[in-house]
């Protein structure tokens, strides 16, 4: 599913190669390191090799959030299906410079409405560390209700559903 999105704040277009050093900026953020874990991407050419194994994946769609009035890359928004899971699971990161201003509801309620068009699309899922209490609250405001833990690598992970007909 390539598919470029527009807010009143914000631009949602497909991740690629050339989105490799704000990808590697990202990636080494704080809140990224904390909450989603160490991905070994520490110059360009590992940023973009970790970007073509994304683009590789059919199972995996990125899509980079960009200010409309800058044009600066502002975060991310996923949506993966993975093999643990049965639905897609929705996700979002943000450089720590962009956090708390409302880009990342903004851009994930349009990711949840281009989805309400797609009929393979009945429910979607966002998994989270209970820690991560910022994720929590953005996924209540989208409409998501807790339903389980479940343990995977050693880790607790929440799963937050939202049906989305």
């Amino acid at each position: 599913m390539k598919t470029d999105l527009q807010t009143s704040r914000l631009s949602l277009t497909d991740l690629s190669i050339e989105h490799s050093e704000f990808v590697l900026e990202l990636v080494n953020s704080p809140e990224w390191l904390k909450f989603i874990g160490e991905r070994n991407v520490k110059n360009d050419d590992e940023a973009k090799a970790y970007i073509e194994k994304i683009l590789a994946n059919p199972n995996v769609q990125y899509w980079v959030i960009r200010l409309n009035d800058s044009n600066l890359a502002a975060g991310i928004i996923t949506l993966i299906k993975r093999d643990y899971l049965e639905h897609h699971d929705l996700g979002f990161a943000l450089l720590p410079q962009f956090s708390k201003k409302g880009f990342a509801f903004e851009a994930a309620d349009s990711v949840v409405e281009l989805l309400k068009l797609n009929p393979i699309h009945q429910k979607i899922v966002a998994v989270t560390i209970p820690d991560n209490t910022n994720s929590v609250q953005l996924l209540e405001k989208l409409g998501f209700q807790f339903e389980k833990t479940i343990n995977r690598a050693n880790e607790n992970l929440s799963i937050y559903g939202l049906n989305v007909k």
